[in-house]
C-alpha cells in the first residue's frame, strides 16, 4: 500500500483557480474522506492524483514516488498503481460480470490462470461470485457498483479513488454499500481516497475526514469524532449538520444568552473567552444538543413549528427574537408529559456549547 502526498499544488484553469498552495497527506492504509460543497474542488484533487490532470505548481507523490510537478515527467494513470471507481458505474454493458472485472489483468498481459483465480478472488470477496456470467442489464444498481469496486481492486492497487461511487443508489444501497466499502478497505489495507459531498457517508467510512471550503481552501483534518463534535471554526460546523447559532453577551457577572436573563452553567463557557476576545460570541449547538422541559428554571423560550418525524419531534422554538431548532426524542417526550404544542413556553437545557466569533458566523451565514 502506500502514502498520498499533495505538496503546495497550484492549479486553475483560465483566470478561475481551483487550489491554491494545497498540502495533504494520507496515511498509509487509511480510508481518508474529502468533504466539501459542490465545486469547491475535491474531484480536482482525486484527478491530480489519479494523473488525469496535472499540477500548475507543487508536486504530487504515491509512495515515495514522485508522479507529477516541478519539471518532473507526469507518470500517466495506467502507471501509477490506483484503482478509480467514479460515480457512473462504467461498466461495459456487452461483458459479462467475469469479463468486466478482469479486463485490467488481460489488459495487462498477465497469464491467464492468473486472471482467472485473481478475478474469482475480487468476486467471491464482493458477494458476487454466483453472477460472473450475467451482464449488468441483469444486475441492479448497487451490483453493478460491487463491479465497478471489483474492477478497480482486481490489479491490487496501491490507491484507491473513489469520486461519489454511491450517490446514484437509493437510499438502502447507499447505506449498505458505504459499510461494504469501508469492510473492503480493512479486508485489503489499500489507502483509500473517497470524495464526496455527504456527511453521512464521510463519518460512516472515513478514518480521518478533510473539509474544504468553496475557495478549495482545507479548513480542518481530524477523525469523524474531531470534525462533528470538535469543529475548529463555524463554517466546519454549520457544514456538518443542522447548525443552531444564538448571540451571547456577559450579564452581571455571568454568560447569558441574549434575550435571556438566566446564566449559563460555568461548564458550558469554556471558550467563551478565546472565541471572541472583547468582541461579540455566538453559542452553537445541535438541535438535539438541547433538553426541554415543561418547568424546572432553565432558559424560557416559545415554541413556534411542531413536527413530528416518528422517533423524533422537531421544534422551532424563539428565544430572543431569533429562531432555532431542537430537537427531541418523542418516546421521552411522552414520558415527560407530553409533546410541546404550538404557542406554548418550554424551559431549555443546554447539554453542550461551542463558541464562535460572532462576525464570522454572520459572514459565513451571508455565503452559505
Amino acid at each position: 500500500m502506500a502514502t498520498v502526498r499533495l505538496e503546495n499544488i497550484d492549479k486553475g484553469y483560465g483566470r478561475h483557480h481551483v487550489l491554491r498552495d494545497f498540502s495533504l497527506e494520507m496515511r498509509d492504509g487509511e480510508c481518508f474522506t474529502l468533504l466539501g460543497p459542490s465545486g469547491c474542488g475535491k474531484s480536482v484533487v482525486m484527478r491530480l492524483v489519479a494523473g488525469f490532470e496535472h499540477p500548475d505548481e507543487g508536486a504530487v507523490f504515491i509512495g515515495d514516488r514522485q508522479m507529477s510537478g516541478r519539471g518532473v515527467y507526469n507518470i500517466p494513470p495506467e502507471e501509477r498503481g490506483i484503482g478509480v471507481v467514479f460515480q457512473e458505474y462504467a461498466v461495459w454493458p456487452h461483458m459479462t460480470v467475469f469479463e468486466n472485472v478482469a479486463y485490467p489483468l488481460k489488459m495487462q498481459k498477465r497469464p491467464q490462470d492468473e486472471i482467472v483465480r485473481r478475478t474469482r478472488e475480487v468476486l467471491a470477496m464482493i458477494g458476487l461470485g454466483s453472477m460472473e456470467e450475467r451482464i449488468p442489464s441483469q444486475l441492479s444498481g448497487g451490483q453493478q457498483q460491487r463491479v465497478a469496486l471489483a474492477r478497480a481492486l482486481v490489479s491490487k492497487p496501491a490507491v484507491m479513488l473513489l469520486d461519489e461511487p454511491i450517490s446514484n443508489l437509493d437510499a438502502n444501497l447507499r447505506e449498505e454499500m458505504r459499510f461494504e466499502i469501508k469492510e473492503l478497505q480493512k479486508e485489503t489495507g489499500v489507502t483509500i481516497l473517497y470524495v464526496t459531498h455527504d456527511q453521512e457517508v464521510a463519518l460512516a467510512i472515513a478514518d480521518r475526514i478533510g473539509i474544504m471550503d468553496a475557495n478549495g481552501k482545507l479548513r480542518q483534518i481530524g477523525t469523524p469524532h474531531e470534525i462533528y463534535d470538535e469543529p475548529v471554526d463555524s463554517f466546519v460546523f454549520r457544514f456538518m449538520g443542522v447548525a443552531n447559532f444564538l448571540p451571547a453577551s456577559r450579564q452581571d457577572g455571568g454568560i447569558c444568552l441574549d434575550g435571556s436573563s438566566v446564566a449559563l452553567d460555568a461548564a458550558l463557557c469554556e471558550g467563551f473567552d478565546a472565541a471572541g476576545g472583547r468582541g461579540p460570541v455566538m453559542a452553537g449547538f445541535r438541535p438535539f444538543e438541547v433538553e426541554l422541559r415543561r418547568s424546572g428554571g432553565g432558559i424560557e423560550a416559545l415554541v413556534k413549528r411542531v413536527a413530528l418525524l416518528g422517533a423524533s419531534i422537531d421544534y422551532r422554538l424563539e428565544l430572543g427574537g431569533m429562531e432555532f431548532r431542537v430537537q427531541q426524542d418523542t418516546a421521552q417526550a411522552l414520558r415527560d408529559g407530553g409533546i410541546f404544542k404550538e404557542g406554548e413556553q418550554c424551559s431549555l437545557f443546554f447539554r453542550k456549547l461551542r463558541w464562535f466569533e460572532r462576525k464570522q458566523v454572520e459572514l459565513e451565514g451571508e455565503h452559505s
